[in-house]
């Protein structure tokens, strides 16, 4: 059993607070150092008052207490100094992180209350929330901002699918353990750093556990400040919401990007669902770029036979009757494809490093059987990518269109362009609508968004397809019509 006190760091801000900083310090009661080994850090974030000579006077004036003092030379805003303070914590090694604030002091029990969940590990994350205290505890504080905060926190609930009481407290306690998995250090400078940060714990799966504390009503927010503050959480919370649909990418939220879960796309029109209904029964299919074998699944139940190949051997390899590990990049060493109906390019292309050279290899492999290849990628002249360039964006991300893996791009011009140059000849192109129900679920509303997106395709494929598919097939190569040419000649002479 482990005996060892934990290790709590007791974090103070301090900014002009040279009137207010002692009532923080009286937070600290020797109880604690009963349960925890204790250090004070207090950081001055560039006061313009004599905050840090005040606070060199309290520290003289407490020797008991192990009190560390910082200074910032230039502000760097409330988020900032969090940030220096959860990077403290780390490289000290401490088990806890507490954040008082400089104006006021709770009591004892407040302070064991905060903790208590993270030392029982219920949570790896408190919240003091001002709103589980009791209604005659929560007088004093003015209409504007009591209205602002039930508002806030209603839309904060409601686009987080979180019952959290109140996002908005400063008084909170962290797991060190955890913080150090968190990308903070992405996160604002300002106030805004409070939101961002539960968002990243509960994308993290992380506890976030709430006690209640008395209101404490910070005079620093008036009210148009608080207008701007709480604008800049729905700014925020809609960023984060963005980025989960994989349209506009924010590296803050960006918490697994080792690990991406790519899901088949089927149940509705989509790459995978068009490609396995042009896929004729019984017949011989080679998925190049196979991934999870999502395809393969489907063509297997038509009676194919199918050969797969990718980077990365699927968990379900048995799903193919022959897989091949290969980086397509080196696709020449794949050999022969004369011996299959269908070639299968889905959603691969765009990573390749040179398509010319692949597709002059495919083309010539495929020796003198003509088979249908199909070809999906993503639309780059799609209706948002432009929408997002008329307002000087581009923005890359984990998957899309402006996927961060991807080489090249793509518009259905330039792609017919390529195929034809590359000696193939066209035989279908399709506009492929955004899969909504990937990002959404498969439900009603999403299917009805597919719905839309392919009657708009119908006014402009250019515009409103979110991936294109080609079905193109190889023409004869130069060698194999010379070879026939001759041979034919020879024919025709001995007949006559």
């Amino acid at each position: 059993m482990d005996t060892r006190k934990p290790k709590l760091l007791i974090f103070i801000i301090a900014f002009n607070a040279e009137k207010t900083i002692e009532k923080s310090l009286q937070s600290v009661k020797e109880e604690l150092f009963q349960k925890y080994n204790i250090e004070i850090l207090i950081i001055n974030d560039a006061s313009t008052d004599h905050t840090f000579e005040t606070m060199k006077v309290l520290a003289a004036n407490h020797p008991d207490l192990p009190i560390k003092l910082l200074h910032n030379p230039v502000s760097v805003g409330y988020g900032g100094n969090q940030k220096l303070g959860f990077h403290y914590s780390i490289i000290h090694r401490f088990d806890y992180i507490l954040l008082l604030h400089s104006e006021c002091n709770y009591p004892l029990s407040i302070i064991d209350g905060l903790l208590a969940p993270l030392r029982e590990s219920r949570a790896d994350f408190v919240l003091g929330s001002r709103n589980l205290a009791k209604k005659k505890n929560r007088r004093g504080i003015p209409i504007y901002k009591s209205m602002g905060n039930s508002l806030l926190k209603g839309f904060q609930n409601c686009m987080l699918h979180t019952r959290l009481s109140d996002y908005l407290s400063g008084y909170r306690a962290f797991s060190v353990k955890a913080l150090e998995s968190i990308p903070f250090e992405k996160n604002s400078n300002s106030f805004i750093f409070d939101t961002e940060i539960i968002i990243q714990f509960l994308q993290s799966n992380y506890k976030i556990a709430e006690i209640p504390i008395p209101p404490y009503h910070s005079r620093r927010i008036n009210f148009f400040r608080g207008v701007s503050y709480g604008a800049g959480i729905i700014r925020s919370v809609l960023l984060y919401k963005l980025h989960q649909l994989y349209i506009l990418y924010q590296r803050n939220f960006d918490i697994d990007a080792e690990h991406i879960n790519y899901t088949p796309k089927l149940g509705y029109l989509s790459s995978h669902t068009l490609a396995e209904m042009h896929v004729a029964p019984n017949t011989h299919v080679m998925d190049l770029g196979c991934d999870k074998g999502f395809i393969a699944t489907a063509l297997k139940k038509k009676g194919c036979y199918v050969e797969g190949v990718d980077m990365v051997i699927p968990e379900n390899v048995q799903f193919f009757d022959r897989f091949y590990p290969m980086d397509l990049n080196n696709v020449e060493k794949l050999g022969s494809l004369e011996r299959f109906d269908t070639i299968l390019i889905l959603d691969v292309i765009e990573h390749l490093m040179n398509p010319e050279s692949f597709l002059d290899h495919i083309r010539s492999m495929s020796g003198r059987k003509f088979p249908d290849i199909i070809i999906t990628t993503p639309n780059i002249a799609f209706i948002t990518i432009r929408i997002g360039l008329l307002f000087s964006s581009f923005n890359y991300g984990k998957q899309g269109i402006l996927d961060m893996t991807h080489k090249r791009l793509f518009t259905f011009r330039s792609l017919r362009r390529l195929l034809r140059q590359s000696g193939y000849i066209i035989k279908e192109t399709r506009g492929i609508p955004a899969p909504f129900p990937k990002a959404l679920g498969i439900n009603r509303f999403s299917l009805f968004l597919v719905w839309i997106n392919r009657m708009l395709i119908k006014i402009s494929k250019s515009l409103f397809s979110y991936q294109i598919f080609i079905k193109v097939t190889p023409t004869p190569r130069v060698n194999d019509l010379l070879e026939d040419s001759i041979r034919e000649a020879e024919i025709r002479n001995q007949n006559l």
